[in-house]
């Protein structure tokens, strides 16, 4: 069995100039006090070449499937290594909402990634309608079984579940159900892939400082995919805190829901 790595990674989004450039040394200069955990921001384009810094690991938001070629307004896997990302997010909701990928697409970006060098970080997650409907475990599964090739190992993959409808809405679903899908996701992971088990498995949608020491503690949780706040390292460097303290502390128990600042009005709908 491999050691799970433990990160903290930060999507930037569509957000970030030049003059945002302090924040992430804040953010590198608390990553070297940490090296307990791998420190991640996914930036802008226009800002990895101009980020990089000691105690932090860069990454892309997407690349395009092809090596090169004609395709205008893309960057390629190669393209974000040269500007200096070890990492790149493959297959976030908005993109698969908002560009149609499918996940055989989220596949192909995969095995780009790989060839470039690059880890790839791909996303997961069930909508609201999925989720009221107790869908979750089948969408998840077919997700994961198109886009997360067979020759994913835990070095070159990363997986990050994060529930559509919690994402940048404030919701979070209750600990039980984050720890009891995460249990299920490594479960999928093992079965699809050789050492999928020791993959690590991140919760995105809505972590805040008040939530992380909370959902960093569940047992199969190895980190965050963080929005919002990770654009300001006075919001991102607690939840990087956080996340060191539960490796220290080797907090391996289920919490309560309302511990987790949680919406205990909804109820589980997973099928497990």
């Amino acid at each position: 069995m491999t050691h799970r790595r433990k990160i903290a990674a930060g999507n930037w989004k569509m957000f970030g100039v030049a003059a945002d450039l302090p924040e992430v040394a804040a953010i590198a200069q608390a990553g070297r006090d940490l090296p307990e955990i791998v420190t991640l921001l996914c930036l802008p384009a226009t800002l990895l070449s101009r980020a990089g810094a000691d105690g932090l690991a860069l990454g892309g938001q997407d690349c395009h499937a092809a090596a090169q070629g004609a395709h205008t307004g893309d960057t390629s896997a190669a393209m974000r290594a040269d500007a200096g990302a070890a990492y790149v997010i493959l297959g976030h909701s908005e993109r698969r909402s908002d560009h149609a990928e499918q996940d055989a697409d989220v596949a192909a970006k995969a095995q780009a990634a790989w060839a470039a060098g690059l880890t790839a970080v791909i996303c997961v997650g069930e909508t609201r309608e999925d989720y009221e409907a107790g869908q979750t475990l089948d969408v998840l599964q077919r997700q994961v079984t198109g886009s997360i090739p067979a020759d994913a190992t835990p070095q070159n993959t990363i997986v990050a579940y994060e529930p559509v409808w919690a994402i940048g809405t404030g919701l979070t679903p209750t600990a039980d159900e984050i720890q009891a899908v995460h249990a299920k996701l490594r479960g999928m992971l093992g079965a699809q892939v050789s050492g999928g088990e020791d993959i690590s498995v991140l919760y995105g949608g809505s972590v805040k400082p008040g939530n992380a020491a909370d959902i960093f503690g569940l047992p199969d949780v190895d980190g965050g995919l963080v929005g919002g706040a990770s654009l300001k390292s006075t919001d991102f460097v607690p939840i990087m805190q956080a996340l060191a303290q539960a490796c220290s502390l080797g907090v391996n128990r289920l919490q309560t829901a309302d511990r987790c600042g949680c919406i205990g009005r909804l109820q589980i709908h997973l099928h497990l």
